[in-house]
């Protein structure tokens, strides 16, 4: 499988500030990759300088196959891009913001009206299409920045927070057009988000990303692992236990405690393969197994685990602080 992203030493400041503090990564064509951090570690800086809307300080950046520093006009042809600020125009219709986009990108008059209709309806807003954007729900104007971002048939296209702010049933239907965007159209998708259960829905692999540096990569199952077990916890019928004693003994038992009269906790490393081998130790042992349930680690947990806390939004995010930055920087210039 070929890349569709090559990330080497990537390096980005302002000034004295590192947004980005040297990143290597790469991307593969056809796959949802996922940038995992909090605000402020960098996410957005690295978007910008992948989408050639910054220049990277120092480092590499080849998307599409072509370096965005020497070929940035053949990288914006192949990408597309939904900002993580709205940028649609609310004065004009769904229609004519996506007429607008099509031919600042080229696309073949004869061919527009079609591939316009064609996306309307891939997001479900086609019936909308000459209604005025300021009517628009904050959901409907996110999936008209997707269908407006397709529009020229993008190789790869870079999602930046794409449901911030929104709630929990429109981002579902966000998540719904992304999936379908790689099943239906095979595009690769970038997308960078702070939202733990985003990101595991959605991508097969995840950079995690926090003060400009990548500290861990893989799938959601391969990060998770970082953490450590999965724990098992199971409840027996009361009175099948000898003395009160429920705890089996086996080598892919980690650790077997009770934490109830019936109840045990058994850590194992993976619990989906380690359940049925509990039940059939259940049996030969003749306990009844009345309920039983597991907790793995979640990404939060792989977060707090290399980073000793939790991604809050309450943090300040990444472009406040470069503003923050350049404000007094001009300040002391006076």
């Amino acid at each position: 499988m070929s890349e569709a992203v090559v990330v080497d030493n990537l390096v980005k400041k302002y000034g004295e500030l590192t947004a980005v503090a040297g990143i290597t990564f790469s991307v593969k064509d056809g796959e949802v990759f996922g940038f995992l951090g909090p605000n402020g570690a960098g996410k957005t800086t690295t978007i910008h300088v992948l989408t050639t809307l910054l220049k990277p300080t120092s480092g590499k950046a080849i998307v599409g196959g072509f370096d965005v520093v020497e070929k940035p006009s053949k990288v914006r042809k192949v990408i597309g891009i939904v900002f993580q600020d709205p940028s649609i125009d609310d004065q004009l219709t769904a229609y004519e913001n996506m007429y607008i986009h099509g031919k600042i990108y080229g696309v073949p008059t004869d061919l527009l009206q079609g591939r316009i209709d064609e996306m309307l309806e891939f997001v479900g807003l086609k019936s909308f299409k000459n209604k005025t954007v300021k009517t628009f729900s904050g959901g409907m104007r996110r999936r008209l920045e997707i269908a407006r971002a397709l529009i020229h048939e993008p190789q790869i296209l870079f999602l930046d927070e794409p449901t911030l702010g929104l709630d929990p049933q429109t981002r579902a239907n966000i998540w719904k057009y992304i999936e379908n965007l790689r099943k239906e159209k095979g595009v690769t998708i970038f997308l960078t988000t702070h939202y733990m259960d985003e990101a595991e829905a959605l991508c097969d692999r995840i950079a995690i990303i926090d003060h400009g540096k990548i500290i861990a990569l893989g799938t959601p199952e391969e990060l998770k692992s970082v953490v450590g077990e999965d724990v098992i916890y199971v409840r027996f019928a009361p009175g099948d236990g000898e003395n009160g004693e429920y705890c089996f003994q086996a080598e892919f038992l980690k650790e077997c405690k009770h934490v109830g009269r019936d109840r045990v906790a058994i850590k194992v490393d993976n619990a989906s393969t380690s359940i049925p081998k509990i039940f059939e130790l259940a049996q030969k042992t003749g306990l009844r197994i009345k309920e039983i349930d597991y907790k793995r680690p979640t990404l939060n947990d792989v977060f707090l685990y290399l980073t000793g806390r939790e991604i809050r939004e309450s943090e300040g995010s990444e472009l406040e602080r470069i503003r923050s930055f350049i404000a007094a920087r001009r300040g002391l210039k006076r």
